[in-house]
């Protein structure tokens, strides 16, 4: 054989690769997206990968797990996008009505958010910008904020409890 796999090496190889981690990267995948059915997509998705990359996987460099559950994570992550960049069909949403009325409730919730930030310290508030706003990973905001991951993971704790008090206090002084 050459370097190239022929088609009945790539078979061998997925039908190998489902067998020894079909399982924990049905399970990653049913963690990621909340959905057995989804997650059954991107498992399959991410065998067909595995099929197409197959030359990279048998030639026996890096973490074969690691390569699978990390396509699994992008492809979770790409559909996710996806979906939040398109506007959301009437179809998609068939326990509410055709109209949802106007967004002015989502204006105003993302102010009062925005403004309760602004009152929490720079530390906690950069936290929290990286990990939810930037989507960052405790890991990638550690790196990005010169921190360690469990200061990270210490700040946002304390920083949610902090953006509820401000947020509570706010409402209580409207509603007061």
């Amino acid at each position: 054989m050459g370097d190239t796999p022929g088609p009945h090496d790539a078979e061998t190889l997925v039908r190998t690769l489902y067998a020894e981690h079909g399982r924990s990267l049905l399970a990653y995948a049913v963690r990621l997206t909340g959905d057995r059915a989804a997650a059954e997509d991107v498992v399959q998705e991410t065998l067909l990968r595995a099929w197409k990359h197959a030359a990279d996987l048998l030639s026996g460099t890096g973490s074969v797990r690691g390569w699978l559950l990390t396509v699994a994570r992008n492809i979770v992550t790409d559909r996710a996008r996806a979906r939040a960049s398109r506007p959301v069909e009437v179809a998609d949403v068939a326990d509410k009505p055709p109209v949802a009325g106007d967004h002015s409730e989502s204006v105003v919730n993302t102010m009062v958010v925005m403004d309760a930030l602004d009152k929490l310290s720079p530390e906690h508030r950069e936290v929290l910008v990286e990990l939810y706003y930037r989507g960052r990973t405790v890991v990638e905001a550690a790196k990005e904020l010169g921190v360690p991951p469990g200061t990270v993971k210490s700040r946002s704790y304390y920083a949610l409890r902090a953006l509820r008090a401000v947020m509570a206090e706010e409402e209580a002084e409207v509603s007061g």
